[in-house]
């Protein structure tokens, strides 16, 4: 076998330029003072350790997305390929904090450029529409945060400065339908179309169809924002990060118990539902950031996406996974669609 080795696996299978990826070889042989390295198609990546088993690469930026090839090598040598799926940025110069948001009726994105607390910006909600085209929405909210649809196509947005949920007019006016939420952050809706807000102080809000709030669970205060999906049991599952790297992802029922679904997570954000019942969170897992897995049952997880900075992500209505960081909007063509409301 030649210096180059060969390849036996790419972990995670799939990442966003910047994600740390695993590449387990054999036969790979990088003595001291040989050119060494890794190739995404013909782009070098930048290495964070090199042995002869393991490689861990950052994903480059790239020409090209989708699925292409991986190779390791020293001096001219290569190894045979082997593939990872590269999503591609599709908006950059904003400020997500949470998820983005679908709509359901014409599959346009929703997304925030929400700015530090206090600061108003000119434009702080932008819509990508299904060609990819980013257009200027609206700045009539201050720090917009939480994003979420109810079963009638209606937005609604949060504001973690005046703890204000916001409901989008067709005429892209913000009119307020609940306010006093503390810092309002997360939001999302279930299958009977009420509406739960979270306070990052501790609370959870359950709001019926007139706006009236109503104390519904109280969890421990985040650092930065709750991030809230309704499950296909009828629960709501909430993270909230923390300044430890053992978080937890709470599981709510429909009478405000709060129990813990999963443990063992590092500053878990967004997450949302696919079709079968997997939980897909913002996190990092035993040290590497991404986009991580849960099966339902909760007894195992696996980084699925490596990215850095993440803080949300929703499900396309083709299969690609959005997958949004703190100052970017990517997609990432994995086949895997998202749980429906209703």
């Amino acid at each position: 076998m030649t210096q180059s080795g060969r390849i036996l696996r790419v972990q995670p299978a799939s990442g966003i330029p910047g994600g740390e990826v695993v590449i387990e070889a054999e036969g790979f042989n990088p003595t001291p003072g040989s050119e060494c390295g890794v190739w995404f198609d013909e782009e070098p990546a930048r290495l964070v350790g090199l042995s002869a088993k393991r490689i861990l690469a950052l994903v480059p930026e790239l020409k090209t997305t989708g699925e292409i090839e991986v190779r390791i090598g020293c001096g001219e040598e290569r190894s045979e390929p082997a593939r990872i799926i590269v999503g591609k940025k599709i908006a950059e110069d904003l400020h997500p904090v949470s998820n983005p948001a679908f709509n359901p009726d014409d599959g346009s994105l929703f997304v925030t450029r929400s700015g530090p607390r206090g600061e108003q910006l000119p434009v702080s909600l932008f819509r990508i529409d299904a060609s990819g085209e980013v257009l200027e929405f609206s700045g009539n909210i201050k720090n917009p945060t939480g994003i979420a649809f109810d079963a009638h196509g209606q937005m609604f947005v949060t504001s973690r400065m005046d703890g204000t949920v916001y409901r989008i007019t067709p005429f892209k006016d913000a009119v307020p339908f609940a306010r006093n939420l503390g810092i309002a952050t997360g939001i999302a809706f279930d299958d009977a179309d009420n509406m739960y807000v979270g306070d990052r102080n501790g609370t959870i809000y359950r709001i019926n169809g007139i706006g009236e709030e109503q104390s519904w669970a109280q969890l421990e205060p985040s650092v930065s924002a709750y991030h809230m999906a309704s499950g296909p049991d009828g629960a709501l599952y909430v993270t909230g990060p923390t300044v430890t790297s053992f978080d937890s992802i709470w599981r709510v029922n429909q009478s405000g118990e709060v129990s813990t679904f999963f443990k063992g997570l590092g500053r878990p954000q967004g997450l949302a539902f696919d079709l079968e019942g997997s939980l897909y969170v913002a996190a990092s897992l035993r040290g590497r950031r991404g986009i991580v897995r849960i099966s339902p049952d909760a007894q195992t997880c696996e980084l699925l996406v490596a990215g850095m900075n993440l803080v949300g992500l929703a499900f396309g209505p083709t299969g690609d996974l959005i997958l949004a960081s703190i100052d970017s909007v990517y997609t990432v063509p994995l086949g895997i669609h998202g749980r429906l409301l209703g």
